[in-house]
């Protein structure tokens, strides 16, 4: 089953938002040592293999924006047994460091797009839709050198669902539809980032 597009413009308008902040982040005029950072989750790429990307930039000493994507587009399994993870996830937000960016506890907020295709991993059912909201994470940095750095962190988000559940990851047979709000887990880091 291929994943769906419920709202092309809401698509659209999450890909325009965050493209723009990316380009503000690379366009700045005062680039210098220490401003960008490149990060990747590996707690993502344990998910099924989710690739995954996070862009920041500093602002302040204590304040970086940043602009992140995950994507799986990946069915594992046989025919008739398929198991998917499968998502695009779009987020633009803001980080708070206490001490100084890119070092020690930071505190972030967010907004997030996601399209999600998930089914045979608990049960043969497959729910798909999208969801769009704000999150809130924590977590630490821990400066490995000059230019590498690990980061840990927990987050939730919250927001509004629009879903439906088949019968199975590939069958069609529609069970339930709807719209909801959510309350998730998301940001589970544990990742790697290159300071520039």
């Amino acid at each position: 089953m291929k994943i769906t597009m419920n709202s092309n413009k809401l698509q659209k308008l999450a890909f325009a938002a965050v493209a723009a902040l990316a380009l503000s982040l690379t366009g700045g005029s005062r680039a210098s040592a220490q401003d960008f950072a490149l990060s990747t989750n590996a707690v993502d790429y344990l998910n099924f293999g989710t690739l995954n990307a996070e862009m920041s930039y500093s602002l302040t000493r204590h304040w970086t924006a940043t602009a992140s994507f995950r994507y799986n587009p990946f069915l594992f399994g046989e025919e008739g047994s398929e198991v998917t993870n499968r998502q695009r996830t779009f987020s633009a937000g803001t980080r708070y460091w206490p001490w100084h960016v890119y070092s020690g506890w930071w505190f972030g907020g967010k907004l997030q797009w996601q399209e999600f295709n998930r089914g045979g991993i608990t049960s043969r059912k497959s729910r798909e839709g999208f969801r769009a909201g704000t999150g809130a994470s924590l977590g630490y940095t821990y400066m490995l050198g000059k230019h590498f750095n690990l980061d840990f962190g927990v987050g939730l988000w919250t927001g509004y669902e629009d879903y439906t559940v088949y019968q199975c990851p590939v069958c069609g047979l529609t069970v339930e539809k709807g719209k909801k709000f959510f309350l998730l887990p998301n940001d589970l880091v544990a990742a790697l980032s290159y300071i520039f």
